[in-house]
């Protein structure tokens, strides 16, 4: 089997992509599959005495996904900044090197059936200052699954997402709409029928808090992968 990449974005930060990450990997791994994350940038690391800058979610993926990689190849730029990576990376003088990232993937996908690429924040989240996350889909061939917490105003932002994604003819792979439990807003009653008239991609729901990581076979992920499986595995 050929290795092959996906890239996981949001619509915004905090909506649940290391989430859905790690429940996907859980799915594809269930399927035989070897598996690795790459989070090419991790800002607002902790500080930990013998371990530096310690990325948590690049190190949840990994737990994920089984992968033997070493954590500085999953997630090469590691700031304490919680900025975005070009602006975390400028405080430092420091600068983020989209073929050393390139690189850095192209080592993982040698060892791997499958890379789960996840963004820090949405699509158009700069690494450079001409260079942001839809441009990195973009120079590593990905398909993009865009990932959307079910509040006040996800309508718009999953409609920008895949508005960019259109225009720049990234593939899009759906929406996973992260649906909490127990939020009996307005807004996060109404979403999910709302979306499912106005989107033209496929939409799937997760019933689970955004950041919840202990519960992960919910069958809407093995349907996920499955969907995801039939359009990057040829």
């Amino acid at each position: 089997m050929q290795p092959h990449g996906l890239m996981i974005t949001g619509t915004d930060t905090g909506v649940g992509k290391t989430f859905v990450g790690c429940a996907l990997a859980a799915a594809f791994v269930r399927r035989g599959l070897r598996v690795a994350p790459f989070k090419p940038v991790e800002t607002g690391c902790e500080y930990a005495t013998n371990l530096g800058l310690v990325p948590a979610d690049a190190l949840l993926l990994k737990q994920a996904t089984g992968s033997d990689a070493r954590i500085e190849t999953i997630c090469p730029y590691r700031f304490r900044l919680p900025l975005a990576p070009w602006v975390a990376a400028q405080q430092l003088g420091e600068e983020i090197d989209p073929s050393f990232l390139a690189w850095q993937y192209q080592q993982l996908a040698a060892e791997h059936e499958l890379v789960i690429v996840e963004t820090a924040g949405g699509i158009l989240v700069p690494l450079a200052e001409r260079f942001h996350f839809g441009d990195l889909a973009r120079l590593l061939n990905l398909p993009v699954l865009i990932v959307a917490a079910s509040k006040l105003g996800v309508i718009n932002h999953t409609l920008l997402t895949l508005e960019y994604l259109r225009g720049a003819a990234l593939p899009i792979l759906g929406v996973v709409l992260n649906q909490p439990a127990e939020d009996s807003s307005p807004a996060a009653q109404s979403n999910e029928q709302a979306l499912r008239k106005l989107v033209s991609v496929p939409l799937f729901v997760v019933p689970q808090y955004p950041t919840s990581l202990e519960d992960n076979s919910d069958s809407t992920f093995d349907e996920l992968s499955d969907h995801v499986l039939q359009r990057i595995i040829i």
